[in-house]
């Protein structure tokens, strides 16, 4: 063939030439030097970092006419043989195709006979992991003592497929993805060499899309080279990656910020007009959000990027995209992705999304409106509260004595809340632990029910005791005490569900928490001095035990002789 692909040309036939692998190379070239090879290595890595070049080196080195040497020369007879596959001592076995015991056998059959021709027998076994149970059970007793002149090298992509019996009899070595930096270097070196013109954002394009395969890579590079005309540009390199530009990417998030459904979908109808392929416009659009939030908590971690390029525009954009709704768009954005895997329709779902992208709010501005709005029903409830009460009490009002409408609120808000002694002290004499553990048990499924604003006034509430037709609502503000007992539609929302979940009808009687020690307090030291007045002449309770019962309630401790 008189043509042959970059990635073949540019195999590496030296140490040096792998690329971004220094902890294997290195370690293996330490070896060489000082003559301590192993029987067995495992190469383990994903496709297209060296694992096989890597192993075609290590045979050529340890056979090298000049040996010891950390490089193989590549000039004797020994290395050139290799090199070119004329030398029968060293056997690459293709696992994938020749899977079977049989072929397996046929190989180890041949391993107790010396090499021929160089020193060592070097069997070189790739995709080991497709290899039979049977073949593998062959391969072990040869594997743990092979005749002094063998050297196994397996190379896989999925080492966890291998049995740990093998693995264990092998030095393993695992290989890297290669960064893009490393690549985008091999690459310019190849194409000086070659005289190729290139751009260097497009070795950059390139390179992101090789996802850390130095094949993939000049594979792609070969493609843009035959696809361009004197000179490999950024579209060439787009067009053959098939990624979508950086100008799209930031045209369709500078639509999603403003708001601009219409633009959008013609840039998304643009995109689609070119063939460009729906599920790896979505994945560059996920990259692009992802790089724009490394970008924002890390500037300096370039090397970190995926996507995106560092251009004036991407950096204007990304000062006015918050982090949350960054957050929003990668998580709607996958939500699709995920869709569009079980559709025959993928334009649809990606014009949904960009119609939501487009009319997206920020989580803040929803919690900050929410909150506004549970401020004004406060409001409203408290006013109309006020008013009935002053119906009852018979209060007239006229137009010249009426005081300004705030003065009312102000008196309030200085007396405080005032709660229900009376009612709460009869609700202690018959509450029972087991009335209060009934309604603790349906407290979370009942806040489920609430509207957000009325469960957010239960964030910092709880019961503290219950009857059978009562409970008291302890909260640790008095100022959400006061919010929540004068909103009528609140007590009645929360007495309605708790009526749904547990049958009972409660009235619900709210008191702060410093307010609550006392009422309690009070009570316990009235409950003790009746129980003196009527028993007479028995004797005082002891002292550790009222104390027990002034902290934790009497109803909560049990008096054992």
């Amino acid at each position: 063939m008189a043509y042959q692909a970059l990635y073949r040309v540019w195999r590496p036939q030296q140490f040096f030439d792998v690329v971004g692998q220094e902890h294997v190379t290195k370690t293996l070239q330490n070896a060489l030097l000082q003559q301590k090879i192993s029987h067995a290595y495992l190469f383990n890595g994903p496709r297209g970092t060296g694992k096989t070049s890597a192993a075609k080196i290590l045979a050529k080195a340890v056979n090298c006419e000049r040996s010891p040497v950390s490089e193989p020369c590549n000039e004797c007879d020994s290395c050139k043989g290799i090199t070119n596959g004329t030398i029968s001592d060293v056997l690459e076995f293709d696992a994938a195709s020749n899977s079977r015991v049989e072929e397996m056998r046929d190989v180890l059959d041949k391993v107790k006979f010396a090499p021929t021709a160089v020193n060592y027998k070097v069997y070189i076994i790739d995709e080991v992991h497709m290899l039979s149970i049977s073949a593998f059970n062959a391969l072990l007793k040869t594997l743990e003592e092979p005749p002094k002149h063998v050297i196994f090298i397996l190379a896989t992509t999925e080492p966890h497929k291998i049995p740990l019996t093998i693995i264990s009899r092998c030095q393993r070595f695992d290989f890297r993805r290669i960064t893009a930096q490393s690549m985008v270097n091999r690459m310019k070196l190849i194409v000086d060499e070659t005289g190729v013109t290139c751009d260097d954002v497009a070795l950059q394009l390139i390179a992101r899309a090789a996802e850390g395969g130095m094949r993939d890579a000049l594979s792609l590079l070969d493609q843009a080279i035959s696809f361009s005309q004197e000179r490999v540009t950024v579209e060439d390199a787009l067009t053959v990656t098939g990624s979508v530009s950086m100008g799209f990417l930031n045209k369709l998030a500078r639509s999603v910020q403003e708001k601009d459904v219409a633009s959008g979908l013609e840039a998304l109808g643009e995109l689609l007009f070119h063939g460009k392929d729906p599920a790896r416009f979505i994945e560059d659009f996920i990259l692009y959000y992802r790089d724009m939030l490394l970008y924002k908590t890390a500037p300096n971690l370039e090397e970190s990027l995926e996507r995106v390029m560092l251009d004036e525009e991407f950096r204007t954009i990304s000062e006015f995209v918050p982090y949350e709704q960054i957050y929003q768009l990668i998580d709607l954005l996958n939500k699709t992705q995920q869709e569009m895997r079980w559709t025959n329709h993928p334009r649809i779902f990606l014009e949904v999304a960009i119609v939501k992208l487009c009319q997206i709010e920020s989580k803040q501005g929803e919690q900050a409106s929410s909150e506004q709005i549970s401020q004004l029903l406060a409001k409203v409830d408290q006013l109309e509260q006020e008013l009935q009460q002053l119906k009852v009490t018979g209060v007239a009002i006229s137009q010249e004595t009426a005081a300004p409408a705030g003065k009312p609120a102000q008196r309030t808000s200085r007396k405080g809340f005032q709660p229900q002694v009376g009612k709460i002290n009869e609700v202690l004499k018959s509450a029972t632990k087991n009335d209060l553990n009934k309604l603790k048990g349906k407290w979370g499924e009942m806040r489920a029910r609430l509207m957000k604003s009325h469960a957010a006034l239960l964030n910092e509430a709880e019961p503290a005791a219950a009857s059978a037709n009562a409970f008291i609502l302890k909260f640790k503000h008095e100022i959400h005490c006061q919010m929540a007992m004068d909103n009528s539609r609140f007590v009645e929302t929360v007495t309605q569900a708790l009526q749904e979940l547990t049958g009972n009808r409660y009235a619900v009687l709210g008191v702060p928490e410093d307010q609550w020690l006392t009422i309690r307090e009070s009570f316990l030291n009235s409950s003790q001095t009746d129980s003196g007045e009527v028993s007479g002449s028995q004797p005082e309770e002891e002292p550790h035990i009222a104390e027990a019962k002034s902290l934790f309630g009497a109803e909560f401790v049990e008096i054992i002789d």
